[in-house]
């Protein structure tokens, strides 16, 4: 008889959407142990912007993956995988329930599923790709790019605007290192997915943009923009929504007003991007929280499947 694959809970869904609440109940209810799926709540200092979960919402549940790198450190699929395996590894030996937490969709699919991502001795090769396509760009432009991207990957192709021609050469990076078998789940795991009304969640979205700015957003990627400048080149942390449109007012380019419309407006175009991506790629049992006792179904959805059940 093939041994059991250890248990793997994992929430999944768009910004403001109740993941994190819904995480922390559930840990408590399964002795569970939250890992951060989240490619920027990994950095020190940037708290607000990544809406990360405060010592008192952790309410005593250990969580693990976050404020590990510096804000001028980069951080990559291949780092969360290893890390996000070791620390469900560790988890199960002491006989809790690793819950996966966030919205990176690349992340927790690489780390549920046997791909490999490739470390150092990959390294050669994604920059002989990224060559090439900084060079087929060059001879064609940004829209041709978007274009070759379209072909390899349709979902990822949506996500992405054709202006953002380095987004664009990263994601070519990915779809080439892909397998087009997909390749076998590495856990026993219950994906769950938060939804709702789309003009409700865009709704929490604009009213969290305010919240964060009262809680102090714009100090806080006023120090990531001084730092990127310090070091004379793009940070990786800079380029996530709530940052990267701040930095124009700090410039003296933009007015603050300006800015925080297109904070709002990026935060609910990725929160889309988001839903398109884990309905396209990934088996999740999708619930909206708004509903009546929904919470009392995903309990013992989660019950179900922890005794052995199909989902």
């Amino acid at each position: 008889m093939s041994e059991a694959l250890p248990k793997v809970l994992a929430i999944v869904g768009p910004t403001a959407v109740g993941k994190t609440a819904l995480s922390i109940e559930l840990a408590k209810r399964f002795s569970g142990e939250i890992i951060s799926g989240d490619s920027l709540q990994i950095y020190r200092g940037l708290d607000i912007g990544t809406a990360k979960v405060t010592a008192e919402e952790q309410a005593g549940v250990p969580h693990f993956l976050i404020d590990e790198r510096e804000a001028d450190e980069n951080y990559t699929a291949y780092d969360f995988q290893k890390k996000g395996r070791e620390k469900i590894e560790a988890i199960t030996r002491r006989g809790h329930l690793p819950i996966i937490v966030g919205g990176t969709g690349l992340y927790i699919q690489s780390l549920l599923y046997d791909y490999q991502l490739g470390g150092d001795a990959a390294w050669k090769e994604t920059q002989e790709k990224r060559a090439h396509w900084e060079a087929y760009l060059a001879t064609h432009g940004k829209e041709a790019l978007w274009e070759k991207l379209g072909q390899k990957d349709p979902v990822a192709a949506e996500s992405i605007h054709p202006n953002n021609a380095r987004r664009v050469i990263r994601l070519l990076e990915r779809t080439q290192s892909m397998p087009k078998v997909p390749p076998k789940a590495l856990y026993d795991f219950c994906l769950l997915g938060l939804e709702g009304v789309r003009e409700e969640l865009y709704q929490r979205i604009n009213q969290r943009v305010d919240q964060m700015v009262e809680n102090g957003l714009i100090d806080e990627a006023r120090r990531l923009y001084e730092l990127q400048k310090k070091r004379g080149h793009t940070l990786q942390s800079a380029q996530g929504i709530g940052y990267k449109e701040l930095f124009p007012y700090f410039a003296g380019e933009k007015p603050l007003a300006y800015c925080l419309v297109e904070i709002k407006r990026n935060s609910r175009r990725y929160a889309k991007r988001q839903l398109t991506w884990f309905k396209n790629r990934m088996p999740v049992h999708w619930h909206d929280l708004t509903r009546p006792d929904e919470r009392e179904r995903i309990t013992e959805e989660v019950e179900n499947w922890l005794s052995g059940g199909i989902l």
